[in-house]
């Protein structure tokens, strides 16, 4: 099967980005100096990432807004008109089928982003559950750039007549971009100040070459440090930190999770599982040594035996040492637990800390 490609795919390769394969899609994970090196530049000063691999769903009808907050664990109806909600998207037995980005626009047209590998999964199940609205996959007609970073504003407002200071976390709004219509939102993936810009697809190329012209120091940031980005700030990845077979309750996303603001799919069996007593936790570590826990390995007690599993792994590149996320049994998830992990033939100690690892522009 062939990999999909972003509109701005022949601009990774002139600026000499190494491709993986990611959700289908083929996509830079990082380009000439490293990962280090960009997820260094978001950190300090600021990136831009194609996320173009991401998919759009628009639902328009006089009861949009309601229709979605029925299909959502979060409350879209307590959210104003122009304000974004991140949420779970569950089964009816409280698995996740994907964390979206809700945006209310109006009371009649919702904007929602999921996750590239979910696209299809998603529009299907939205569609199949909608009752008082309409669905339409919007995913061939946007591109998705991210300005990351404490300078994106300083780097963005020469090209827009929008005032960026105006514009909140988690709030977006249709305004022009170096001349191209966009839908401007004030979120990421990183934790760092920033933008997602949502514009036509087949304007892409305009924009981000708008976007290098205005700031010669921009630099283009790839999967890689996008993933580092994400971990020190303790962001669920989909199909590693969280599925089908994990609840929202379970990852930590209660605070996503309005029980009770009214029905919705899966709320029953959330309900049932917090009286009943959430069993594991996904929590935030550090390890002791230089061993790098990866996706997948076991976390064991003191005699060997598995007890739980890490999601997500890797080297700080901010800090400089291991950190990573994994689900453990309730009552060892505090902070300060210890927490023994088997990397390769080894028992690799370490400690349960309180996300994020990095505090945003610190």
């Amino acid at each position: 099967m062939s990999l999909r490609r972003t509109p701005l795919y022949d601009r990774h390769a002139a600026a000499g980005a190494r491709f993986v394969e990611f959700g289908g899609w083929e996509m830079p994970v990082h380009y000439g100096d490293g990962i280090q090196a960009e997820h260094d530049a978001v950190r300090q000063r600021v990136g831009l990432f194609d996320v173009s691999h991401m998919g759009e769903i628009e639902i328009r009808g006089s009861g949009a807004v309601a229709a979605v907050d029925r299909l959502i664990a979060n409350d879209l109806q307590a959210a104003e008109d122009g304000q974004a909600v991140y949420t779970p998207l569950c089964t009816p037995a409280g698995g996740i089928v994907d964390d979206l980005l809700v945006y209310r626009l109006a009371a009649d047209h919702v904007f929602i982003c999921c996750n590239a590998s979910n696209r299809e999964k998603d529009f299907a199940w939205i569609r199949d559950h909608l009752e008082g609205a309409t669905a339409v996959d919007r995913g061939e007609d946007f591109a998705m750039l991210a300005l990351q970073g404490r300078h994106a504003p300083a780097v963005l407002q020469p090209l827009t007549d929008l005032d960026l200071s105006a514009l909140g976390r988690f709030r977006a709004v249709h305004a022009a971009v170096a001349g191209v219509p966009a839908l401007v939102s004030r979120t990421g993936y990183t934790g760092e100040d920033g933008f997602e810009l949502y514009v036509p697809a087949d304007r892409a190329g305009a924009v981000w070459d708008a976007l290098f012209a205005a700031d010669p120091a921009l630099r283009p940031i790839g999967l890689g440090a996008r993933d580092t980005l994400r971990l020190e700030m303790k962001m669920c990845l989909y199909g590693q930190d969280i599925d089908e077979t994990t609840t929202p309750l379970e990852a930590g996303l209660g605070w996503a999770t309005k029980l009770a603001a009214g029905d919705f799919i899966g709320r029953d069996a959330l309900l049932a599982q917090k009286a009943a007593g959430i069993p594991r936790r996904l929590v935030a570590f550090r390890l002791d040594g230089k061993a790098i826990a990866r996706h997948g390995y076991p976390v064991v007690d003191a005699e060997g035996q598995p007890i739980g599993q890490v999601t997500s792994g890797t080297r700080s590149p901010t800090l400089g040492v291991p950190i990573g996320l994994a689900y453990v049994p309730t009552g060892q998830h505090a902070v300060g637990a210890p927490i023994r992990i088997q990397v390769r033939n080894r028992v690799e100690s370490g400690v349960v800390v309180k996300p994020p690892f990095v505090r945003p522009g610190a």
